[in-house]
Parts: C-alpha cells; structure tokens; sequence
C-alpha cells in the first residue's frame, strides 16, 4: 500500500507539473520571431564585469564589439582586480567601442560581480538602456538589435535571454540540458513574461531600461544577491513587462570540464535559492526523492499497481525532458537519466548548504560571497 500511494503521488505532480506549470517543459518561449526594424534606434551601453577572465574575454568583448547596431552603441568593461591579463586582452579585442575601467576595492555587503556592475553603470552614463553581459559569453552580431527592437515596441523594462551553455564534455552533456530546464521548472518562462508574480531573468544577456533600473533603487538594493539576475528580474517587473526566452545568439564559452566543476556552479547558489532555510533544504531533498527517486524505483523493484504507477511517471519525467534536449542537440534517451541527474543536483543543494554552514557559501572567483551567519 505505501508503494501504491508513493506512485499515486509521483504521478499526480508530474500531471500537476506538465498540465499546470506554465507549460516550462515545452521550451516555447525563444527569440526566434521576426522583430521590426525601428525608425530610430537608442543608445545602448554594455556593462562586463570581469575577473581573471583572460581565457574567455577576447571572444567575448570581440562578439560585442562586432554588433550591428545601427544606433550608438558602447562598451564598458570593469575590471574587477585581474591578476591575468584581462583587462589588456580585452582592451585589443574592442577596438574604439570599449572602455575600461579599474574596479573600485569590494565594500562590505557587495558581492564582487554586483560591485562591478554597479561601478559599469555608473560609467555608463544616461543610455536609454543598459546591456548586463558577463565576460563568458558570445553574442552573434544581430544579438543587440534584436533585444532593442523587442524591447522598444513593448515598453519592456526587461529583455533577457537564456545564453545556450556550452554542451561538449560528457559532464556538460549530461548535466547542462537539464541546469536550463530545472530553471524553467522554478521560472515558468510563460508566466515570466506575462502579467503576474512570476519574474527571472538569465544574467548572461539582459538588456535592462535604465530609467526602470534607476526607480527600483538601482544595481545598489540587490547588491547581496547571489542569485542576482532573478533578483534584478523581480524588481524590474514592478516597473513594467518582462520578457526572458532561450536563444542561440548568445553562447556561453565557459568550460566545465568535468562533474566537479559543474557542482561547483550549482552549488555557488543553490542553498541561496532556498533562502538559507534548513527546512527548505529538507523539504526540497524530499521532494526531489518523491518526484525523481520514487518512479524508477518503484518501475525496477516494485508489483503491480506500483510498479505501473512508478513507470507511468518515469516516462512523464522522461517525455517533459525531450523539448530540452532536442534544444541541446542530445539524444533523447538522455530522458530516462533525468532521475540520476536529478540526484546529482540534490547533492549538490546539500553540498552548498553544507559550504554556507562551514563558511564558505558563494565562493566565486577566491571570494566568499554568503555570509555564513546568515
């Protein structure tokens, strides 16, 4: 009986899940509609922070400098106290569009990115809009035109895109589909861009209204986020719409090399994700073994009903996986893993509460960012 009522559940969320989650698992929203050409386009500046990025910064301020704008366009580097070239590489690659400034030392309260980006927008000037971009990440040449002629049109205070991850190594192939669609399943897209609660944004490409940013309080009132940019989305949405979707214009050219590397990124953030809440942490790790754990267990070790049951929500998680992969270029079989990658990222939640209790939560670059008392 309790098989039976463990398989009815499992089933029941993973219904609720596909029926009633702002249909995340389909991957819809993308940026891939026609926009229109506008008869006047805005200033537009780029804001990157940037430490010890010498491996990726080339590629990344070259891709920028190379948009095709057709209104004043610049960019401002911040170089967040470099020790490997970074600022001197990226001065080559951005030609006349790029400035560079010398961050400022790190305040108490700040995380080390948001100081940067604080610093890049106060650089930036009186721009219509601000462009957020971190230093791993590609932008194909039309990129910011297009953020401009959604944004514009729409009266968007927020146009963010989901920058494609790098999906080479066996950890990023097995891993990576699944970070984009855990996010979905916590940020319905759908409901992001529409009217409501639900807000987010993707820190690697956010095209932000900087008369918008300024009445929130600016980059200063999330200046402790770990989670910044769905920090920066929530309070942007109070100042009008949002619109945040996948793409394939902006790549992320950070390697993780291997699973040790992934579970680092996750676990920077995720406890951050549950407020710093022990009860939440034990409530999610639950929940992740009800909804991922239960159903191939009861499908491989159960009888009868059970095991039917358990089955039946193993190929509902195994389906509501194919839009993601099929984004990622993966094989679709990756779907019936998802219960071993879910485990993997439970671990790796328990892994970042366990860093924030030994003091170490948000390391990120030789800074620990979460303060431990918290």
């Amino acid at each position: 009986m309790i098989g039976i009522a463990i398989g009815i559940a499992a089933l029941a969320i993973w219904c609720g899940l596909l029926a009633a989650n702002g249909g995340f698992w389909l991957a819809r929203e993308r940026d891939t509609a026609p926009l229109p050409a506008l008869a006047a386009w805005p200033e537009v500046v780029a804001v990157v922070p940037a430490r010890d990025e010498a491996d990726v910064i080339a590629d990344s301020i070259g891709s920028l400098a190379a948009q095709d704008y057709p209104g004043p366009f610049r960019i401002v580097l911040v170089d967040d106290g470099s020790s490997d070239g970074t600022a001197e590489l990226a001065r080559r690659a951005g030609g006349a569009r790029l400035t560079v400034s010398t961050g400022a030392p790190l305040p108490p309260g700040w995380t080390g990115k948001l100081w940067a980006v604080c610093q890049g927008v106060t650089a930036a000037g009186v721009p219509r809009y601000l462009w957020l971009t971190d230093a791993d990440i590609v932008h194909a040449p039309e990129t910011l035109r297009s953020l401009v002629a959604r944004a514009e049109p729409n009266g968007l205070a927020l146009v963010s895109l989901m920058a494609k991850l790098r999906c080479a190594t066996l950890a990023e192939r097995a891993l990576v589909p699944a970070f984009v669609f855990f996010f979905q399943m916590l940020y319905p897209f759908g409901r992001v861009n529409r009217s409501g609660r639900t807000a987010a944004a993707a820190g690697g490409c956010m095209l932000v209204r900087r008369d918008a940013l300024e009445r929130t309080g600016g980059i200063a009132a999330i200046r402790d986020a770990l989670i910044d940019d769905c920090a920066l989305g929530a309070r942007l949405k109070q100042q009008g719409p949002i619109w945040l979707g996948l793409t394939n214009r902006s790549q992320s050219i950070r390697a993780y090399d291997d699973w040790g590397s992934i579970a680092d990124m996750i676990a920077r953030s995720a406890y951050a994700q549950l407020g710093y809440n022990p009860l939440a942490l034990l409530g999610t790790l639950l929940g992740l073994a009800l909804v991922y754990a239960a159903p191939p267990l009861l499908a491989l070790f159960g009888h009868g009903l059970a095991q039917g049951l358990g089955l039946a929500a193993w190929l509902m998680m195994a389906i509501s996986f194919q839009p993601m992969l099929h984004f990622y270029r993966r094989s679709p079989l990756w779907g019936m893993a998802l219960p071993l990658i879910a485990a993997f990222y439970a671990g790796c939640t328990f892994l970042s509460a366990l860093r924030h209790w030994q003091g170490r939560g948000g390391m990120w670059k030789g800074r620990v960012q979460a303060a431990a008392g918290r």
